[in-house]
């Protein structure tokens, strides 16, 4: 049989996503951001556009209209120019600060906060010209190439056909005032942007969805890869600390769960705690549900004490079952005769019929 161990058929653990992120492997389209960029500002344009136009056209206004007298000196010409530049800034403010937050808020959604380093240095495969063109001609730069190109004629017809739906208003242009003239064109630039900033965004997702499959393909593991994590996982001391601490709380529930239900609590008396639960209806022996050492018994004995399970004090009993047998086995035949007589004594102190225990 061929050995299929190079075979990429497992789903990738999470110390493999984790170190593929820390090496600044993670899905991120930058299309998407540009897209949700673009959007953010067609957005603010179309509740900020028409006062953001009218105050353009009054600075532009009021800067080429200033009648200059005598000599213009340089000092002049900068001022002029600098407080032009100043105003400017505050007009289109709302605009950068638009297009930052859905930067900002795309990037993070899909990476998260995320700083590498080793990103930053650079490599010798990404100057190397043979290496850049094995690049272009591999499978993914060519697919890469023809969505770019794809891309590009989507929105050329995109374009095209905002504007054809636009071209009366376009060709009415003729003899308007500057208010009107100014109008219109915010109109015709605002339905086209639109237009072509909704076209991106979808485009950008579709990359986005290709790309996370893709790199979910690429981190899942071969069977090999799968052997080797397991035994250096096994290897490190934080593995084997999560996993004893993940295997506490595991008992501990259980313990919670299980030591109110039993019938009664074998002590030798504060080291070691079994906790025994017999129905006759539904077992054929008494089954141990709970059993610790230490501080686990303390948790059983404290439990025991504020749900009123019977505690009993049997020292050798306690030992051989705490050794022999685990949690969720039936009591073997050997400690029948001593479990029952405990089990006697408990129902009789309750003043509950006594069940018999088939031996």
């Amino acid at each position: 049989m061929a050995d299929s161990s190079g075979e990429k058929k497992h789903s990738a653990s999470e110390r493999r996503r984790q170190k593929a992120r820390e090496e600044g492997q993670v899905v991120k389209s930058q299309d998407l951001t540009s897209a949700a960029m673009l959007m953010a500002a067609v957005v603010t344009l179309y509740w900020f556009g028409r006062q953001t136009v009218d105050r353009l056209a009054a600075l532009f206004a009021q800067t080429f209209s200033q009648e200059i007298t005598g000599k213009v000196s340089t000092d002049l010409a900068i001022a002029n120019t600098s407080a032009m530049a100043i105003r400017l800034g505050w007009i289109i403010l709302p605009l950068m600060l638009a297009m930052f937050a859905a930067g900002i808020l795309i990037n993070v959604s899909q990476a998260g906060l995320l700083f590498t380093p080793n990103k930053m240095m650079p490599e010798w495969k990404h100057i190397n010209p043979v290496s850049g063109i094995k690049r272009i001609l591999s499978l993914q730069g060519v697919m890469r190439l023809a969505f770019g190109i794809f891309k590009i004629i989507i929105i050329a017809v995109i374009a095209y056909l905002a504007i054809r739906q636009q071209q009366d208003a376009i060709l009415g242009v003729a003899g308007m005032g500057i208010p009107l003239l100014a109008k219109t064109i915010f109109d015709c630039l605002f339905q086209t942007c639109l237009w072509v900033a909704a076209a991106l965004l979808l485009l950008a997702m579709l990359e986005y969805a290709y790309q996370w499959w893709k790199h979910e393909e690429d981190l899942k593991m071969t069977d090999q890869e799968v052997r080797d994590e397991m035994k250096e996982s096994d290897g490190d001391p934080q593995m084997k600390a999560r996993r004893r601490q993940i295997q506490r709380q595991m008992v501990m529930q259980r313990i919670s769960s299980e030591v109110p239900t039993a019938d009664v609590i074998v002590t030798n008396p504060t080291e070691l705690a079994i906790a025994i639960k017999y129905n006759p209806n539904q077992m054929v022996a008494p089954i141990v549900v709970a059993k610790g050492a230490g501080m686990v018994a303390q948790r059983i004995r404290r439990l025991g004490l504020e749900h009123g399970v019977p505690i009993v004090e049997r020292k050798p009993l306690a030992q051989v079952l705490y050794k022999t047998v685990e949690i969720g086995e039936a009591i073997p035949l050997e400690q029948y005769q001593a479990v029952a007589e405990v089990l006697r004594y408990v129902y009789q102190l309750q003043g509950k019929k006594v069940p018999e225990i088939s031996m």
